[in-house]
């Protein structure tokens, strides 16, 4: 009797196709056909969104993914991930796996590595999960202040309206446009003045060094002068006008007898009147003093 009759090869195709298929929907989800990937487990309170073949990232890197999920019914209500990394991975203690999901919300599960390099997870251990605070679980903490927000916002923007409405404020941005005209003409003036001083300043220096090489002349012209030989002639010049001082009070010779001798002084100028008087008499009477003629005669 022939075995491989028309109705086995029939089975056989059709085991094969199971076979196939069944390896192939692994190979869809992403598992490994015939690894050994190492499994480890994760305990969540809440899987949304996630599911088997789930990528797991490491650092950014693909090294696993989710390769069962099931329900602890015992009390706490823990619901575990049963993840098949890649048999060279080393999960160090301390490590954790948080769910995340992208823009387009793809989910994933990233492993968030602990620091300790010695200490490593055994081979079906279990690491602590949590749901990564991503952009929309942010949103949504933040949604009560936003509530609370927009009245104010409204109110703000109404007074917004009202201020941008009145006439006064279209007033000042004129001013202000008049004002901005006018730093820029005074811009310009002192960029003018900057120009000028660049331009005077170096002749301004070159005066002032020489002013400052004249003072430094002058200044060792004077440490040139003998001080002390100054110093005592003018010493000696005061101790003689002191002593003539002493004698123009004293009674000791003419011009203290002068300044002293009241009898004198009206004795000269008694004299002095009467030479006075005579001087007049003689230019009155000139012959009475005068006696002159051509032939030697007398004149009475």
């Amino acid at each position: 009797m022939k075995f491989f009759t028309k109705e086995v090869k029939i089975a056989l195709a059709a085991i094969l196709g199971i076979v196939v298929l069944f390896y192939g929907l692994q190979f869809l989800k992403g598992l490994t056909i015939f690894s050994n990937d190492d499994s480890y487990y994760v305990t969540f309170s809440d899987v949304s969104g996630l599911s088997s073949s789930s990528p797991v990232y490491a650092n950014g890197y693909k090294v696993g993914v989710v390769k069962n999920i099931v329900y602890d019914y015992n009390p706490g209500g823990k619901i575990v991930a049963e993840m098949a990394l890649d048999n060279d991975m080393r999960v160090p203690v301390g490590s954790r796996a948080e769910i995340a999901s992208d823009l387009l919300g793809n989910i994933k599960v990233n492993l968030v590595l602990g620091q300790d390099p010695l200490h490593m997870l055994a081979i079906g251990d279990t690491i602590p999960g949590a749901e990564e605070q991503g952009m929309m679980s942010k949103f949504a903490a933040i949604m009560p202040a936003i509530e609370s927000i927009i009245p104010k916002l409204d109110s703000i923007m109404t007074s917004l309206n009202i201020l941008l409405a009145d006439p006064a404020l279209r007033n000042t941005l004129h001013h202000v446009e008049g004002m901005t005209g006018n730093l820029n003409a005074t811009s310009q003036n002192l960029k003018a003045l900057s120009a000028s001083l660049n331009h005077d300043v170096p002749s301004m220096m070159s005066k002032a060094n020489g002013v400052l090489d004249n003072t430094q002349q002058l200044t060792q012209n004077l440490s040139s002068v003998d001080v002390a030989t100054m110093v005592a002639s003018v010493n000696k010049t005061l101790e003689n006008v002191e002593e003539m001082t002493k004698k123009l009070n004293s009674n000791e010779g003419t011009l203290g007898l002068l300044m002293r001798d009241a009898t004198l002084y009206n004795n000269l100028s008694s004299t002095a009147a009467s030479a006075d008087s005579l001087l007049i008499d003689f230019k009155a009477h000139p012959k009475r003093y005068v006696h002159f003629s051509v032939f030697g005669k007398k004149d009475k």
